[in-house]
């Protein structure tokens, strides 16, 4: 089958941890991974953002197409909607002479490139949306800078193409109230490379600790990863250090932001000397630093899916997480980690010091995090389902008419 993933802002090949690359990178990357190795012919669309890029890049995933569209130069994820008409036109030239059999398009601004470059030849496009607008603006309110027609733009894409493939059954419920159907979406979730991220995987430059128990939060650097949650747990925490693992390299730290903020809490609430923000992460160095650490704290606002929580179910560390969208999913409460409120830094603290007290119960969640990502978040179960789709997607699919293309 040939298949062309359109991910206009996130690239396969962009390095993770920055405000725009994260899980959604990881996706497009390991999925077109396996795909290829069953051997589907997977081109990959993202968009030019450097005029030192090439116009393909061959990866163990297929072939990297940076689209011109836009400046070639980085630009935030939510400025980019005015050269998406652009980049889905280059589409629709390059699809003119080489016709996919299927397009799956990331993200809602992917997705209406998608329509625009696949109607024209009558392809079909699934859509992963990644993260909803109505979710983006419920919590961050003012704070939320998406473009003011992202909702509804999500909305008729959701309707018009062939197939909705959600990441986690949160997701169903919140297309459902955009008039969806449950019908026209499939869930299938993220998934991690289980060989990588494992038990006991050795690692250098792993940090000493410091206290005697290690807690650890990785992602994104951004607010709304809730890492001022842990900080404030922390504070009714005895005898243990939190690191913070994300963001721009350690030498930019002190220019960011975020980092800014985070440090400041920390010393206004007298921990401090025990908080500790590494930065951007060498990938291969992950297995080991999740490793080293007692818990693994996911604690954001929301959460589509999430991937940090199956990197630690897969090295065999317990979860703590918020009961928000994909953690309700991934995270089996009471037996591969526990689900904790949002928003309430006790809570926090209180599973935590009930977990760091019986080793042998965190032993027993790790084993069971680790079976339960066997069972289903390995690369290649999700390759399965995603494979499924893509198959009833492409038997089933008929031209569509002229009144659904996105404006």
């Amino acid at each position: 089958m040939r298949i062309a993933m359109v991910s206009e802002h996130a690239s396969p090949l962009a390095a993770l941890g920055g405000v725009d690359a994260g899980g959604q990178n990881v996706y497009v990357a390991r999925l077109s991974e396996e795909l290829a190795r069953r051997g589907h012919d997977v081109t990959v669309y993202t968009r030019r953002d450097s005029t030192d890029l090439p116009d393909r890049v061959p990866l163990p995933g297929g072939v990297v197409e940076h689209v011109q569209a836009g400046p070639p130069e980085p630009v935030p994820k939510d400025e980019l909607l005015p050269y998406m008409p652009g980049f889905g036109a280059r589409l629709a030239a390059a699809w003119r002479h080489e016709r996919p059999d299927l397009v799956h398009a990331h993200f809602w601004m992917s997705g209406m490139a998608a329509r625009i470059g696949a109607h024209p030849r009558g392809v079909p496009v699934v859509q992963t949306f990644h993260a909803l607008g109505t979710v983006k603006r419920r919590h961050q309110g003012r704070r939320d800078t998406s473009p003011g027609e992202r909702i509804g733009i999500e909305r008729q894409i959701g309707r018009d193409c062939a197939r909705v493939l959600a990441t986690c059954t949160d997701e169903v419920y919140e297309l459902a109230d955009m008039g969806v159907p449950p019908q026209h979406v499939s869930v299938v979730p993220c998934g991690v490379d289980a060989e990588h991220f494992r038990p006991g995987r050795p690692g250098t430059g792993v940090p000493a600790r410091r206290e005697r128990h290690r807690l650890l939060a990785c992602g994104r650097l951004v607010r709304r990863k809730g890492y001022d949650r842990a900080i404030r747990a922390l504070t009714r925490i005895p005898d243990a250090e939190l690191l913070l693992a994300g963001g721009p390299p350690a030498g930019l730290l002190e220019a960011d932001d975020e980092a800014e903020r985070l440090l400041l809490l920390a010393e206004r609430l007298g921990v401090a000397d025990r908080v500790r923000l590494l930065g951007a992460v060498d990938p291969a160095r992950m297995p080991a630093l999740m490793g080293s650490a007692d818990l693994v704290l996911c604690t954001p606002d929301y959460e589509p899916f999430g991937i940090v929580p199956l990197e630690a179910m897969a090295c065999g560390v317990p979860v703590v997480a918020t009961d928000v969208g994909g953690h309700r999913d991934s995270v089996a409460d009471g037996a591969t980690g526990r689900l904790v409120p949002t928003g309430d830094p006790s809570a926090i603290a209180a599973t935590v010091c009930e977990l760091l007290t019986d080793e042998r119960l965190r032993r027993r969640y790790g084993a069971a995090g680790r079976d339960r990502v066997m069972a289903r978040y390995t690369w290649q179960r999700v390759a399965d389902g995603v494979e499924q789709v893509y198959r009833q997607v492409v038997v089933g699919h008929t031209l569509p008419s002229e009144s659904t293309e996105v404006a």
